[in-house]
């Protein structure tokens, strides 16, 4: 017995390139979130709590770090026999393989593993956003309106609904038209890039747009085309947290966010929690002259200085008489004694030296990449060595083992990088734009 009533399409190829030397080793829904979790941790514990056993997982930029993370479910309770979690790379068919070029591209792909489970209705995720919620609501809400498909949308400023994919609808959230980053919006209806889709209009229509557009995306084609056919198309209204995490600011601003008093966002519910894989750790110890105020303190770290408004994710050590504010340091680093890191994040596996300053300076925005690294934010990348002495300033990379040397009278002035061991197109210092379909996969 397969047959399922509606299994989940999660996208997680995507690079996230917005998000800098963050995603420069692993897919953006693999990066860090909220000290212990990964960003694909939100939606895949949605799944479960919304009674969804089956997600296909589609992995393609940097994959090692989710599929690992991933595993074989179990933290969501998706070791199934029937269903569960599986992963969806590119593969080959034919002659050779093929890439996923666009969001429906890579749903088209791989449709052979919807079939597999004879759904009547196909649930589509992106892997890249923080957010709580219940599936099985927009299920019903798809089945009552007897919808060919169903597209979540949060009301937005106005203001802001030009930086969005706009559904216009009428009075009973009937769809009649889809306007892309409109310069004079008409709603404030934005998509959330989550869908409900009937599995067979689903497949005809991309089927018929794969003829046309090998980079066959929800949002430029598909949602468009089924407007265009008539199709019954309603908007789900969602008025709850809900938070894409693309750029660097966004990213330390939803962190921020939970160590509030009464966050806008709860990790603490026990009915909706978020499931994560976590290798077991000890507990956390506070130093008889460490200070910890406002902060997430994850499993297993070692605090001998002081915390202010900061998240420290599993296993990271803070140096006697260094001070830590307004920051992110992701699991197993360290920070050496008599340091003050301010407004910072710092990746996983870093090491910061002895009396080391970092995020002091004026708000000069990285030289390189101004458009990534414009708001004050310094940040230390995957496994960095910064040694012992020198002071850096705010909108600066660090990327790799640097030595004293390559800091001028022992200082990174603001807006200024070092890369000891990336290129600058690797780095996510190039001066590229990300299309939709490459930040969306």
């Amino acid at each position: 017995m397969r047959k399922k009533e509606m299994i989940a399409m999660l996208l997680a190829g995507g690079q996230g390139s917005r998000l800098g030397v963050l995603t420069n080793t692993k897919a953006k829904p693999a990066v860090s979130f909220g000290g212990k979790y990964r960003i694909i941790d939100f939606p895949m514990s949605n799944c479960i709590n919304s009674d969804v056993d089956t997600v296909g997982i589609l992995t393609q930029y940097q994959p090692f770090v989710l599929n690992k993370h991933i595993g074989i479910g179990i933290p969501w309770d998706m070791d199934r026999n029937n269903g569960g979690v599986t992963i969806l790379s590119p593969h080959l068919k034919g002659e050779q393989g093929e890439w996923y070029s666009g969001t429906a591209n890579a749903i088209y792909q791989n449709f052979n593993y919807i079939d597999y489970y004879d759904p009547e209705f196909v649930l589509i995720l992106s892997g890249d956003h923080i957010y709580k919620m219940d599936y099985s609501k927009m299920l019903d809400f798809h089945k009552k309106n007897r919808c060919d498909a169903t597209i979540a949308v949060l009301e937005v400023p106005l203001e802001e609904a030009g930086r969005f994919g706009i559904m216009n609808a009428d009075e009973n959230d009937k769809i009649y038209e889809f306007e892309e980053k409109p310069s004079k919006p008409k709603s404030n209806l934005a998509s959330m890039g989550i869908y409900i889709f009937r599995r067979g209009v689903l497949k005809e229509a991309l089927t018929e747009d794969n003829l046309i557009h090998p980079d066959s995306d929800f949002g430029k084609h598909i949602i468009p085309m089924l407007l265009r056919e008539g199709k019954s198309l309603y908007a789900y209204r969602f008025r709850d947290y809900w938070k894409d995490v693309g750029t660097i600011e966004s990213f330390w601003q939803a962190n921020m966010e939970l160590i509030r008093a009464l966050p806008d966002f709860n990790l603490y519910e026990d009915f909706w929690k978020i499931f994560t894989h976590a290798d077991h750790q000890p507990p956390q110890y506070i130093g008889k002259n460490g200070e910890v105020r406002t902060s997430i303190v994850s499993e297993g770290c070692e605090v001998y200085g002081r915390v202010f408004n900061s998240v420290l994710g599993p296993g990271v050590f803070i140096g006697e008489n260094s001070t830590v504010r307004d920051s992110i340091i992701m699991s197993e680093s360290r920070v050496g004694e008599g340091c003050s890191i301010d407004r910072c994040i710092v990746d996983e596996g870093a090491v910061i030296g002895n009396n080391v300053t970092i995020g002091q300076g004026d708000g000069t925005p990285n030289l390189e990449k101004p458009r990534i690294y414009d708001t004050g934010i310094t940040v230390i990348a995957e496994e960095s060595y910064v040694p012992d002495g020198v002071s850096i300033g705010k909108n600066c990379v660090i990327s790799g083992k640097t030595e004293p040397w390559q800091f001028e009278n022992g200082r990174l002035e603001s807006g200024h990088s070092i890369l000891s061991d990336l290129s600058l197109s690797d780095s996510g210092l190039s001066d590229s734009n990300p299309t939709e379909s490459e930040a969306s996969l």
